[in-house]
């Protein structure tokens, strides 16, 4: 009994002790005897034996369940480490058993929760391959449909993970490309179709339903199938824009040589701008929107058709405007043209009907060019030849005005007509260099040409020689004249050193001009007329100089009143009566 007080514990206000010490009184009271007394005794120690013995029993089993829940703990751990991959060791734990389940349970939880999260990463990774392979095998209801794929729980690793989002990546890379041209070239199905004015919606339907932007209840199709097809809508466009295209500029350049050849005013050609900025468009630059619907070309074939009706009735007009062109040309510089003969012509091959009009035209074209062309080739020469003109103008103003006696008078403008004489002076002494220049430019451009230089029917360059001849008897003539004029001034000087002073019986032979006449048709007070001589003046001029200077008088081939003065007899004059400006 004492064993049985040690070895159950008992609170102190109910032990074994004191149980056993009521019970003794009990039995006391009640009279047991001891051989009662000690089979209950008996009896309450195999109760006890049997309560230890459970207890140890259920002891022994509590320890066996740790010990397989260590053990199973233990092995899950290294499985999940093994599925993951993880390098580091599982520490076993040290102390009793619940000591080592205590220690392991967190282990085991966060490597569940590394495993539930890892599985979780592999089946998202896994779904989005399987959805994105089917997207591109054409499967697309079945890439939306799919289940998600099993998870191989044996390889967990971060290895296999990475395997797996490679493969995806790629295939993202892959769907991407594939995404990119399906908008490529739906972009560009929508341009060719706006460009032509074709129903957009329905061309890309028929490739495939999904393309439709409209319709967003399932993805773009990115398979093998609808790329090909895509394409070859896309060329198909293509080549109908190039058709449509190419009828337009045929068009439009039979428009413009239509509308140039007859004249059209810029009125009647703005409906077609739209057709004639196509002419020299290249098939990528249009993209104005229905710039090549089949309207436009029907609008642009009754064009072409009204123009065409039109052309007969009007070759003629054209024909001869083309000619009256041609003769401006050669009249603008000088060159003779039969006009009357070349227009006779043209009339007889129209009206016979045996030429074709449009190759004639191309050939008055060439004819207009070559003129223009020759037109260019003269223009310098005349541009000098009217420098020339204006020159032998202002020279023959300058002698007139020169033989003017009232020129100093204090009269309305005298002071412009001394500005005028003064520049005149300063050209006049130009001359000779203008006429040798001219002379070299012509002499070169005949002998780069192989004909003479023709102005006016006649040869410039023997006119030009004609004149610097006459030019030269003029200057003698003059010389000659101050000559004589010093001559007779010493003549008077002796005389009035021999008589005195009084006047002259004779009237000084260069006042002989009457006051109120001008030879040039000028004024009254002996201010010139502005006007220009041509070169046809020059050369008449010089027949008439050659004719004068051919007839008797003074002997000096020039009318006696035609004496100039020099700049020196004009600054020796008394200026006191010239009024000032």
């Amino acid at each position: 009994m004492p064993l049985l007080q040690t070895q159950i514990p008992v609170p102190a206000e109910t032990t074994c002790g004191s149980l056993l010490q009521e019970l003794q009184r009990i039995w006391d009271e009640l009279g047991e005897g001891d051989h009662e007394r000690d089979k209950m005794l008996l009896q309450l120690e195999q109760e006890c034996l049997d309560v230890y013995r459970r207890k140890v029993d259920q002891a022994s089993k509590h320890k066996a369940s740790l010990h397989q829940a260590l053990a199973d703990a233990e092995a899950e751990a290294t499985d999940i480490i093994s599925a993951l991959g993880e390098h580091s060791l599982f520490t076993r734990p040290v102390g009793t058993l619940k000591e080592k389940m205590s220690a392991i349970s967190p282990t085991l939880e966060d490597l569940r929760h590394k495993k539930k999260e890892r599985v979780k990463e592999l089946s998202d990774v896994q779904l989005q391959i399987v959805r994105i392979c089917g997207e591109i095998a054409g499967n697309v209801q079945l890439s939306n449909s799919v289940t998600i794929p099993q998870v191989d729980k044996q390889d967990l690793s971060l290895k296999r993970l990475g395997e797996l989002k490679s493969e995806l990546q790629e295939l993202q890379k892959e769907k991407a490309l594939r995404l990119q041209k399906v908008c490529d070239h739906v972009h560009l199905v929508h341009d060719l179709s706006a460009v032509m004015s074709c129903d957009f919606q329905k061309t890309i339907i028929e490739v495939h339903p999904s393309l439709d932007d409209s319709s967003s209840s399932q993805p773009k199709s990115i398979s093998n199938d609808t790329l090909a097809r895509l394409a070859g809508c896309v060329h198909s466009l293509k080549q109908e824009k190039q058709q449509r295209l190419q009828k337009l500029q045929d068009m439009g350049s039979t428009m413009v040589e239509l509308w140039n050849l007859m004249d059209t005013p810029v009125e009647e050609q703005k409906p077609f701008d739209h057709v004639t900025c196509l002419i020299s468009a290249s098939v990528d630059k249009v993209s104005g929107r229905g710039s090549l619907a089949l309207d436009v070309i029907k609008q642009a074939e009754i064009g072409v058709e009204r123009l065409d009706a039109l052309k007969a009735s009007k070759m003629k007009e054209l024909v001869l405007k083309k000619q009256n062109e041609l003769e401006e040309i050669y009249l603008a510089v000088h060159m003779d043209v039969d006009s009357d003969s070349a227009r006779q012509i043209l009339i007889s091959l129209i009206e016979s009907g045996s030429v074709d009009l449009s190759e004639l035209l191309s050939g008055m074209d060439d004819q207009i060019a070559k003129a223009k062309e020759q037109a260019q080739s003269r223009k310098e020469i005349l541009e000098k030849v009217e420098k020339w003109s204006f020159a032998i103008e202002e020279e023959n103003w300058l002698e007139e005005y020169e033989r003017d006696q009232n020129r100093y008078s204090a009269g309305r403008g005298a002071h412009k007509n001394l500005k005028r004489a003064e520049k005149a002076r300063i050209l006049v002494s130009k001359i000779p260099s203008l006429v040798e220049t001219l002379t070299t430019k012509i002499k070169a451009w005949e002998e780069e040409k192989g004909f003479p230089f023709l102005y006016d029917k006649a040869p410039l360059l023997e006119t030009l020689e004609e004149y610097t001849i006459l030019r030269q008897d003029r200057e003698e003539e003059k010389r000659r004249s101050r000559e004589q004029k010093r001559l007779q001034e010493q003549f008077a000087t002796e005389q009035e050193a021999l008589f005195g002073s009084k006047p002259s019986p004779m009237r000084p032979l260069y006042l002989k001009k009457p006051l109120g006449h001008n030879v040039s048709g000028g004024t009254a007070n002996g201010t010139p007329t502005n006007r220009r001589l041509p070169v046809g003046g020059a050369r008449s001029a010089v027949k008439d100089g050659r004719k004068e200077s051919g007839r008797g008088g003074s002997g000096i081939g020039i009318p006696v009143n035609y004496v100039a003065l020099s700049k020196d007899d004009c600054n020796s004059h008394n200026t006191s009566t010239v009024a000032s400006p």
